[in-house]
């Protein structure tokens, strides 16, 4: 079946350490995806005003599973947005305070915020994932659409905090772990591989003619979804265990070589 869908993570996937990617590679390769009728997504954990401007040419003409997905977009049309009622939205408030002193990032529709006062060290960390990102004096009183928390602590600490909300808010919120110290708190149900397949409906786009590109636990619904899933050589074990196939390293453009693989019908799409 002719490959119709390519979906990639950003963080550890389509850039590398430095958070950039080889502009004038994709460059050509979009403009080669686009002749041969074939969609572009990108899938991650972050905000979508921080993932538009990697893609400032083309936002309006790609597609977008942001926030877990949480949040979808398609050619600049929002088609898809998760939300905590209120009273859920209190009780992650309450749980996150209860288990130590940690800063946080919650999610909305119009903006993320974060607890004034909160280290500078923390800010400009997660102004890099949040382009909009403001300080308010109670979490609270957010008045916004809810739909995701991201966490940022040692990765020691993350395996107990992790199971302490399992056990506290089970049917609110999962956690989900997406590399580099970061722990996201999402709606049931509401992950990457949920947001593809909006997509993959609208389009009428089977399982089996999409590829998805992944590094982190946050892409293992995604990966298992996709009937062409790759693992980045520096994937999580977990990813490397369940994706079908493996590409190079996020500072060796691996993501890009599995979009030349489609372009040129490599192994493993040369029987297209």
């Amino acid at each position: 079946m002719k490959i119709q869908l390519i979906a990639v993570d950003m963080d550890g996937t389509f850039l590398n350490d430095n958070k950039q990617y080889d502009k004038e590679r994709f460059t050509t390769q979009y403009a080669a995806l686009k002749q041969q009728g074939i969609k572009f997504v990108v899938a991650s954990g972050n905000q979508y005003y921080q993932l538009i401007s990697f893609f400032p040419e083309i936002k309006d003409e790609i597609a977008f599973v942001a926030e877990n997905g949480a949040l979808v977009y398609d050619h600049g049309e929002r088609i898809h947005h998760g939300e905590l009622t209120r009273e859920q939205y209190h009780q992650v408030v309450n749980t996150l305070s209860a288990q130590g002193d940690f800063n946080y990032v919650v999610c909305g529709l119009a903006s993320a915020y974060y607890q004034a006062g909160a280290p500078e060290a923390f800010i400009s960390l997660m102004s890099k994932h949040y382009h909009r990102l403001k300080p308010v004096e109670n979490l609270l009183d957010i008045d916004d659409i809810i739909f995701k928390f991201s966490l940022n602590l040692p990765d020691n600490q993350i395996p107990a905090l992790i199971e302490n909300l399992h056990n506290e808010l089970e049917g609110v919120v999962k956690p989900v772990t997406s590399g580099y110290g970061f722990v996201d708190l999402i709606i049931p149900g509401s992950h990457k591989a949920s947001g593809l397949e909006r997509l993959m409906a609208r389009w009428n786009i089977s399982p089996e003619a999409c590829v998805a590109v992944g590094d982190s636990a946050n892409d293992l619904e995604m990966l298992r979804l996709a009937t062409y899933s790759f693992a980045m050589e520096n994937a999580a074990a977990e990813v490397k265990e369940t994706a079908r196939f493996a590409t190079g390293s996020n500072n060796q453009s691996g993501a890009l070589q599995v979009i030349d693989a489609v372009l040129h019908h490599h192994s493993p799409f040369n029987a297209q």
